[in-house]
């Protein structure tokens, strides 16, 4: 079942009753930063209100893990156009202790997705394509691992400047404390 139908009720109150009016901001960061973060559920709130951050405040780009697995994906081109288009200054990287992404088994999701409906064949075929698709869905062993390599791609990307700070914290989910992994402006 969908909650589509919910959502839409919500906002049409939403709208109608301006509740969005203390939102208003513009594209452009007011602390002039991106932050890469994970899709977590626990980070929705916590991240924000633990960096002490309000709407408008930041860019914020999210993948499972935070993890920067290509550099000329869609992750990297979101932080070049927060950087070059949008006026953010700094990078963070925040990723997460007991992030889901940790614990990822390839061979588990792939199975998932063939009681879910997809066909073997299609993974076959990809597969026999070059797509190694237990690389491409492994998370990571380690968090601060991954949040240092994740740092490292955007630091040695060819279209960041060396003058762009790049940071790497690793947040706790249940009390929002922030471990510094990399300074970016040692």
């Amino acid at each position: 079942m969908s909650i589509i139908n919910d959502i839409l009720t919500f906002n049409e109150s939403f709208v109608n009753e301006k509740r969005y009016e203390p939102y208003i901001t513009s594209k452009y960061p007011d602390k002039r930063f991106v932050i890469l973060t994970c899709m977590d559920t626990r980070l929705v709130e916590l991240l924000p209100k633990a960096m002490n951050l309000r709407n408008g405040d930041v860019k914020m780009i999210k993948s499972a893990g935070a993890i920067l697995n290509h550099p000329f994906g869609g992750i990297m081109r979101s932080l070049l156009v927060a950087i070059y288009e949008l006026q953010a200054d700094e990078v963070f990287v925040v990723g997460h202790y007991d992030c889901g992404m940790s614990a990822v088994d390839p061979n588990k999701m792939l199975q998932n997705m063939v009681d879910r409906g997809i066909k073997q064949e299609t993974l076959d075929v990809l597969n026999y394509s070059g797509v190694d698709l237990n690389q491409w869905l492994h998370g990571f062993d380690d968090v601060q691992s991954n949040v240092r390599n994740s740092v490292e791609m955007i630091k040695n990307h060819p279209l960041v400047l060396d003058s762009i700070p790049v940071h790497g914290l690793v947040i706790d989910p249940k009390t929002g404390h922030l471990d510094v992994v990399v300074d970016g402006s040692k």
